[in-house]
C-alpha cells in the first residue's frame, strides 16, 4: 500500500492519544462490538474507502460473522440478515454519511426516535461517537492513502 504522506504521528504525536480514547469509547460494551464493525463497513462503502471495506470485512470474518453478512451490508435494507437495531444502526449510518436533499434534515425526527427504540442513551452516544470515528479514520485514509489494495 502506497502512502501520500508520511506517517502522520510524526508530526501530530497526539493522534495516537486521540485514537486510543475514540476506540475506548466505542468499545465500551453498550453497542455490540459487530453492530459497531457494520456500521463502519457500512461507512466504508458510502465514502468508497476500498480500505476500510477490506479492513472491517475482514474484523468481520475474524469475529465470525457470514459471508452473507459481510455482503450483504452493501444493500442492508433488502437483506434478511440483521436484527432490528443493526437496521437501526445501519439506517443512521446510511444517513449521517449520504448527503440530504436541499431542505430536509439528515438526520430525521423519526429515524432518530426508531434507533432510540433499540439504544438507550449510553448507546445513542456510543453510536455518536462510532460515526464520528469512522468519519475521522475515512478521512485519513482518503487522503493520505491512493492506493488502498496492496500490490
Amino acid at each position: 500500500m502506497s502512502q501520500r504522506m508520511p506517517d502522520a504521528n510524526t508530526h501530530l504525536p497526539e493522534i495516537q492519544q486521540l485514537a486510543g480514547l475514540m476506540v475506548r469509547s466505542v468499545g465500551n460494551g453498550s453497542v455490540p462490538a459487530t453492530t459497531t464493525s457494520l456500521v463502519y463497513l457500512r461507512a466504508g462503502h458510502l465514502v468508497g474507502s476500498t480500505y476500510q471495506v477490506i479492513r472491517h470485512s475482514a474484523d468481520l470474518r475474524k469475529a465470525g460473522e457470514s459471508e452473507h453478512r459481510i455482503n450483504a451490508v452493501a444493500t442492508w435494507p433488502d437483506a434478511p440478515y440483521f436484527t432490528e437495531p443493526e437496521r437501526a444502526a445501519l439506517a443512521l449510518t446510511d444517513a449521517v454519511f449520504t448527503p440530504a436533499a436541499p431542505g430536509t434534515e439528515r438526520v430525521p425526527e423519526a429515524l432518530f426516535t426508531e434507533t432510540t427504540k433499540h439504544y438507550d442513551d449510553k448507546a445513542m452516544a456510543t453510536l455518536m461517537m462510532t460515526l464520528a470515528t469512522a468519519g475521522f479514520w475515512m478521512n485519513v485514509a482518503l487522503v493520505s492513502t491512493p492506493d488502498p489494495l496492496p500490490a
